[in-house]
């Protein structure tokens, strides 16, 4: 089938590679012209518009990076509905946004017989390109059930969470965890680098051992070696995700103790100037800090 990728930027580019690399046709738009060559680049076919990658694909994957860039791409694939008949098409919503507001994307597109996924995914670019990315999908069945292959032909593994929503929370749980086991992290590697161990080796002690976690494993080797850059996920925009998982946790009533430690170590990591760098750079804030500053929360 025709897929279409909205938003061809550090999560919609590698996930265009590898559906090209499991045999799908692949259009796509970005609002940044130069990622139009990276896609032709890999066998895709830049579209000059939105529109157009509507008028296209059977599926359509949004990846995008604001509450505003999804709002927009809705109007513009409504206003084409308007027009034409879109119904049939189903558009997999895999930007990590609020519940809400997918929510009014799905009841937007709904009068015009397009079903809206809530499809979030767990994983960093970089896992993306190698093929290390989770899909969580709630919705229609049916919708699913159209865009189970091209989920799994980007990913290694596909949950269906319930009803729609229930993804956006199962990826926001995810979040809180990769939060947490950053900043464990950091701090177990901190740790190991006053005590006068040598990172790398204790590094491979440690993931070996027990007490080993993804993150241990992804970032691990940033801090070890002290370069952030590029990032797979920048401070900045880790953000989003802290204040998403903050509402979702004070609306239920939910205590996370551990993860508001972290958000104000990731936030302290932001102050000392950060913010572009990966997440795995609140090792140095770890690292380089007095005991009393961090117990004290300054």
């Amino acid at each position: 089938m025709d897929v279409g990728i909205v938003g061809l930027g550090a999560m919609g580019l590698p996930v265009a590679g590898n559906l090209r690399r499991a045999g799908f046709s692949i259009v796509g738009y970005d609002t940044e012209p130069s990622r139009a060559a990276s896609l032709q680049a890999i066998g895709g076919l830049p579209c000059d518009s939105v529109e157009d990658v509507a008028r296209t694909a059977q599926v359509v994957l949004t990846l995008l990076p604001s509450v505003g860039a999804l709002e927009d791409v809705v109007r513009r694939i409504a206003a084409v509905a308007q027009a034409e008949d879109l119904s049939g098409i189903v558009v997999a919503e895999m930007s990590t946004l609020s519940e809400a507001t997918k929510r009014r994307a799905r009841d937007s597109l709904a009068p015009y017989g397009i079903d809206v996924l809530d499809s979030p995914v767990s994983g960093t670019a970089a896992q993306v390109a190698s093929g290390d990315l989770v899909v969580y999908v709630g919705g229609n069945p049916d919708a699913i059930a159209v865009c189970r292959p091209v989920f799994e032909g980007t990913s290694r593994a596909v949950f269906a969470t319930g009803e729609f929503g229930s993804a956006t929370r199962t990826k926001l749980v995810a979040n809180l965890l990769v939060g947490v086991h950053i900043v464990a992290a950091a701090e177990a590697l901190a740790l190991a680098r006053r005590a006068g161990l040598d990172l790398s080796a204790t590094l491979a002690a440690l993931t070996a051992g027990a007490g080993s976690s993804r993150m241990l494993e992804i970032r691990g080797p940033m801090m070890a070696s002290a370069v952030f850059t590029p990032p797979s996920m920048r401070v900045e925009l880790f953000k989003k995700d802290e204040l998403l998982i903050e509402e979702l946790a004070q609306a239920l009533g939910s205590p996370t103790p551990l993860f508001d430690i972290a958000s104000r170590l990731f936030r302290r990591a932001e102050r000392e100037g950060h913010g572009q760098e990966d997440t795995a750079s609140v090792f140095l804030s770890l690292a380089e800090a007095g005991r009393s500053d961090i117990v004290d929360g300054r």
